[in-house]
């Protein structure tokens, strides 16, 4: 069985445009997760993250708007088919709404992607806007 994570994060005081480029830019996805990703804003293109831990491939992009890949952990079985993963970034005035669907996770994995997301992305997210960037891995 495979299960869905559906998410929804205000960001304060901020553009689509900056919370897309933290997505997509390779060395801005590297800065504030403080892991390597390799990444491109073109469809049909590979991307990888957290020491490609994360692997799949662009399948829509429309800049600063909406988000769609294929997605699947190292550690999902080779049986697993990929997930699809979906941001969509939403303008609410000053803010920004983010819209976040992970589809087809496997039942197994979707308790710590779920928890993942808001770890290693959102929450990091806001602490970058806000002027103050997780450290790398390793430093405290």
């Amino acid at each position: 069985m495979a299960k869905s994570i559906v998410q929804k994060v205000l960001f304060k005081n901020t553009r689509p445009k900056a919370l897309y480029d933290l997505y997509m830019n390779a060395k801005k996805h590297s800065a504030v997760t403080g892991a390597p990703a390799t990444i491109s804003a073109k469809p049909g293109t590979k991307f990888s993250a957290h020491g490609d831990y994360i692997t799949g491939e662009n399948i829509l992009l429309l800049k600063d708007s909406l988000i769609v890949q294929t997605w699947r952990g190292s550690d999902w079985d080779s049986t697993d088919p990929d997930s699809i993963f979906i941001i969509h970034l939403v303008p609410k005035g000053k803010n920004v709404e983010l819209h976040a669907i992970h589809a087809g996770v496997p039942d197994r994995h979707a308790g710590h992607l779920g928890t993942g997301w808001y770890e290693h992305y959102w929450e990091p997210w806001k602490k970058w806007l806000a002027g103050k960037p997780k450290p790398k891995r390793g430093s405290k």
